[in-house]
């Protein structure tokens, strides 16, 4: 994990799930998976959007050329947690797709439009990927 993950990580849990900075004011959570090989537990701080029925979060990578490595390990193993303020939910994971994708994504680019920008730097659709509830 990255320095940089593991300082917006270490502020989220001092929080309650607040942190300052570029996300500051953001719904950020933290997204538990499985890595797709190795089987090793991972954490990753993202954006989410609200949605019906659970949270959308997006695989944008800052807009590179490749889909982030948790997206991967989700596509392997769609079974994740999530840290949301104080609270620990367990989900399952499923890619949005069709018109489902594209308001979530549309409104995730008009209220945040650095999505935008990482739309402009790709040329891979970026992933829209719905956690809802387990059961």
């Amino acid at each position: 994990m990255s320095d940089w993950n593991e300082k917006i990580i270490a502020e989220f849990r001092a929080n309650g799930g607040e942190v300052g900075g570029q996300f500051a004011g953001a719904p950020l959570l933290l997204l538990h998976t499985v890595g797709a090989k190795s089987g090793q537990p991972r954490v990753n701080p993202m954006m989410y959007q609200k949605v019906d029925g659970g949270y959308a979060v997006f695989a944008s990578k800052g807009g590179a050329p490749t889909n982030p490595d948790w997206y991967h390990n989700l596509l392997a193993n769609p079974k994740a947690q999530a840290e949301i303020g104080t609270d620990t939910v367990e989900l399952v994971a499923r890619v949005a797709a069709g018109d489902e994708r594209e308001r979530i994504w549309s409104a995730q680019k008009a209220a945040y439009p650095g999505f935008a920008d990482y739309e402009q730097k790709t040329t891979r659709q970026i992933p829209v990927v719905v956690l809802e509830p387990a059961p």
